[in-house]
């Protein structure tokens, strides 16, 4: 694999999180206070842990030496990453998402409901009554919403084997 230059830094990181047996889900270079950070947000299947962080900071950062960057950042993109892409979209359906949009529709920005789906036009949401859809283009952030209790409630519940499902 050869080494980035400035555009194709998304193109190298993608194909190594592949090899690596991850999905890439963001890549990008943010201006913040203290300089630029360059960013990587991986995920799997099995989910992402602070060692396949390391391990892929380890092997990207060499190929990532003639971009312009101050630090470089490795994570997942955690339990409420927007939804961008139709895989985490169809993961998404049945969720409550909040969507927020650039400019205003009938007075509002911010539109919270049952995420319906998303496909290469608008993202879809049942409000109410009301089933509303939001042309990409328009749309700044759409992403699950989290009930912090329920997540953690679900977390302290202990999974149940095969026998004990097939018991009740």
């Amino acid at each position: 694999m050869s080494k980035a230059s400035k555009t194709d830094y998304r193109r190298i990181a993608r194909e190594l999180a592949q090899q690596m047996g991850y999905e890439l889900v963001e890549a990008g270079i943010e201006k913040e206070g203290a300089g630029q950070y360059l960013r990587f947000y991986l995920d799997s299947v099995s989910g992402i842990s602070l060692d396949d962080c390391e391990a892929f900071h380890k092997r990207i950062q060499p190929l990532v030496e003639d971009v312009d960057y101050d630090f470089l950042e490795v994570s997942s993109p955690g339990v409420d990453r927007p939804i961008r892409t139709p895989a985490y979209a169809a993961k998404a359906v049945g969720q409550t998402v909040e969507i927020k949009l650039y400019r205003p529709l009938e007075g509002q920005k911010v539109f919270t409901g049952t995420f319906l789906g998303m496909d290469d036009k608008a993202y879809s949401i049942v409000t109410g009554q009301r089933e509303l859809s939001f042309p990409i283009k328009d749309v700044a952030l759409a992403r699950r919403v989290i009930d912090v209790e329920q997540e953690l409630a679900m977390a302290d519940e202990p999974e149940q084997t095969q026998e004990e499902t097939d018991e009740q």
